[in-house]
């Protein structure tokens, strides 16, 4: 075992990490990023890549006047309801940080389009990024790259080293078996992630269908979650999680997906989407989308059935559509319906998903553009062959909730159940320092994104991002100034 001196270690390579590294060595440090994937930009990466945010340019330019206070309310109304406790500091910090976040990210060259309306936001306040989530991690890199932050990757970090009751390093092992210690004179922040994949921690908190529900990123373990509750650190909401969420199944990539997000891309996908017709601009965007995109509650709303892998329909709750599918064996699902369906899916409020650019998705998107996840036929039998049941079983299906159906049918999938990303972190004060029961500081530690979402509740679309990077930047300073 050797050692290495530091004065910040960050511990992930998602959003909140990177931005953490990026305001600590603004301010002189000399950061190591540990990460324990073979790339850069965490959960992030998968996002849909939406920031939600008041006083932006794009609010500004489209005339929309906003406030955080309206912000600070309307969060809350996505909460009403749900007897969950929120943490209201935190809550305060985002929604008065985000405004400065989102225009620093525009600063590092990620581009976005809007904002789009999402009640019950009051006004509209989500933010698209083009060309699609990637461009967060690309920017962001380099950005490290120019301030010298050194980012190792293939290393998991397994322990926090302490002396005299301060955190002071990490020590990590790599892909091939060698141990390290790397000491950090100010201390480490937590940002590995939350514990989608992480089997121990969703038996403790959560229910059997988010246990067996596929992560959407396989390295969410809740490494940084663990490592904050070996030393002290206790969790904060963890049992509330909107998962299972569905999402279509990535097929491989296009020729469209493999495009880096360069800035000058963003910037022309920008201006084709302001000034070229939609017809043009829909599709494009749409190839560019591989794992963000899932199906709402509305397709069923509007009559659609979910049919699994075996020719079987799976019960759909509203309050959570891909609940029941997780407990099948199989996780494997079509979204199935008829043409009066399909009618009502071509305008909000009726949208299939939300993707980056597009903002909401329509059926004609996925037929335009995602042939990988869109199946249709005029022969009730050929739609039968494909979902691998009969017509007889197939009509009874999809005339439950009504006399008759008529072609032409649609299938869209496969979808599975995900854990797109779960709630709860480590707790933690303003400052974002890892506190205990007590809470005492945990001296030396700090945790930004999942690992330190400390309790507040970020429902809606734009907020995990939002978090993100917001509290990533403000554990970057927080540390530097201790």
């Amino acid at each position: 075992m050797t050692t290495d001196q530091w004065d910040v270690i960050i511990v992930g390579a998602g959003g909140s990490g990177l931005a953490a590294s990026i305001e600590a060595a603004r301010q002189g440090a000399k950061v190591l990023v540990i990460e324990k994937g073979e790339k850069i930009g965490g959960t992030t990466g998968w996002s849909v890549g939406s920031f939600t945010s008041s006083l932006t340019p794009h609010q500004l330019s489209a005339g929309i006047q906003d406030h955080p206070d309206h912000h600070f309310e309307d969060l809350g109304l996505f909460n009403e309801g749900k007897g969950d406790s929120d943490n209201l500091a935190l809550r305060r910090i985002l929604v008065d940080a985000s405004p400065d976040t989102l225009k620093w990210l525009m600063e590092l060259g990620v581009v976005f389009v809007g904002p789009n309306p999402e009640p019950p936001h009051r006004v509209p306040r989500m933010h698209n990024v083009v060309p699609s989530s990637a461009s967060f991690g690309y920017h962001l890199i380099k950005e490290c790259n120019r301030l010298g932050i050194e980012i190792i990757c293939n290393w998991k970090v397994v322990k926090l080293s302490v002396q005299n009751e301060k955190v002071t390093g990490v020590v990590a092992v790599s892909k091939d078996g060698v141990k390290q210690q790397w000491h950090a004179q100010r201390g480490v922040i937590l940002a590995a992630g939350d514990f989608a994949g992480g089997h121990q921690l969703k038996s403790i908190y959560l229910g059997p269908e988010v246990v067996k529900a596929s992560p959407v990123n396989e390295l969410s373990t809740g490494d940084g979650i663990s490592l904050g509750q070996s030393v002290g650190g206790f969790v904060i909401n963890a049992g509330h999680c909107n998962a299972p969420r569905m999402r279509f199944v990535p097929g491989p990539k296009n020729w469209i997906q493999k495009i880096p997000p360069h800035q000058w891309i963003s910037h022309a996908i920008t201006w084709g989407w302001k000034f070229l017709p939609s017809f043009l601009m829909r599709p494009f965007l749409m190839k560019f989308i591989t794992t963000a995109l899932g199906p709402e509650p509305t397709l069923f709303k509007c009559g659609a059935v979910l049919i699994d892998s075996k020719g079987q329909q799976v019960e759909v709750d509203f309050k959570n559509i891909a609940h029941h599918l997780a407990l099948r064996d199989s996780n494997l699902a079509y979204i199935v319906f008829d043409s009066e369906s399909a009618s009502k899916l071509h305008e909000w409020p009726n949208f299939i998903s939300t993707a980056p650019g597009v903002a909401y998705a329509y059926l004609n998107d996925y037929k335009n553009s995602r042939k990988d996840v869109y199946y249709e036929t005029s022969d009730l039998g050929e739609m039968a062959l494909y979902l691998k049941t009969s017509v007889i079983q197939l009509k009874a299906m999809l005339t439950q909730n009504k006399q008759t159906i008529q072609g032409p049918f649609y299938a869209l999938g496969p979808v599975r159940a995900y854990v797109t990303i779960t709630e709860g972190g480590l707790a933690i004060n303003s400052h974002f320092q890892v506190i205990k029961n007590d809470l005492s500081v945990i001296r030396g530690l700090y945790a930004a994104g999942s690992n330190g979402q400390g309790g507040v509740l970020l429902e809606g679309h734009g907020h995990h991002i939002g978090w993100a990077f917001v509290s990533g930047r403000l554990a970057g300073r927080s540390i530097m100034s201790s």
